[in-house]
C-alpha cells in the first residue's frame, strides 16, 4: 500500500537542513611579541587548539550553530600568536524526529561551518606574518560524546550530593 506516490503513508516529508546565514560573530588575532616572534625559529611552535560548539534555539525550526575555536602558538616559552574565533550559523531544521534533533544541531551543523571557520584562521594566521595554519578536520561525532559524558558525569555528581 502507498500513498499515491510510491511511498508507504507513514513516510512523511524529507528531513530538511537549510543554511540561511553564516558569520563571524568574533575574530580575534594577537602577535603580541612582533617583530621578534617573525624570526626563523631554532623548533617548530607548540600549537594548541580548543574547539567547542554551542548552539540556541532562535524560532521553530531554526537554530543558531556557534562554532568557537581558539589557538595559540608558543616557542622557548614566548607566544608567538593567538586567536579566537566564533563562527557562527543560522539553521532551519524541520521533518526531523525530535530525538534526532540534538545529535544534528551539534555535529552535523558545526560540520558545515569548520571549512570557513578553519579558512578565517589559516588567513588571519598568514596576515600576521606567519605560514598559515590550516587545521586539521575535527571529529564532531567525538566532540559530542564527550560532551554528551561530561555533561551525564556533572549530572550523577549533582545527585549525589547531600543537600
Amino acid at each position: 500500500m502507498t500513498n499515491g506516490n510510491g511511498t508507504p503513508p507513514e513516510a512523511g516529508p524529507p528531513p530538511q537542513l537549510n543554511v540561511l546565514a553564516q558569520y563571524t560573530k568574533d575574530l580575534s588575532f594577537e602577535n603580541p611579541n612582533a617583530p621578534a616572534s617573525l624570526a626563523p625559529q631554532p623548533q617548530q611552535p607548540q600549537i594548541n587548539i580548543q574547539i567547542n560548539v554551542g548552539a540556541n534555539n532562535l524560532a521553530e525550526n531554526e537554530y543558531e550553530v556557534a562554532l568557537s575555536i581558539e589557538g595559540k602558538a608558543e616557542a622557548a616559552g614566548k607566544l608567538m600568536f593567538s586567536f579566537e574565533l566564533v563562527y557562527a550559523g543560522v539553521f532551519r531544521i524541520v521533518n526531523v524526529p525530535k530525538e534526532n534533533l540534538h545529535p544534528l544541531v551539534m555535529i552535523e551543523c558545526p560540520r558545515l561551518l569548520f571549512p570557513f571557520a578553519r579558512e578565517i584562521i589559516a588567513t588571519s594566521v598568514r596576515d600576521g606574518g606567519f605560514p598559515p595554519l590550516m587545521l586539521d578536520p575535527v571529529d564532531f561525532v567525538s566532540l559530542y560524546r564527550q560532551n554528551m559524558e561530561r555533561q551525564a558525569a556533572a549530572q550523577e555528581a549533582a545527585q549525589i550530593k547531600p543537600s
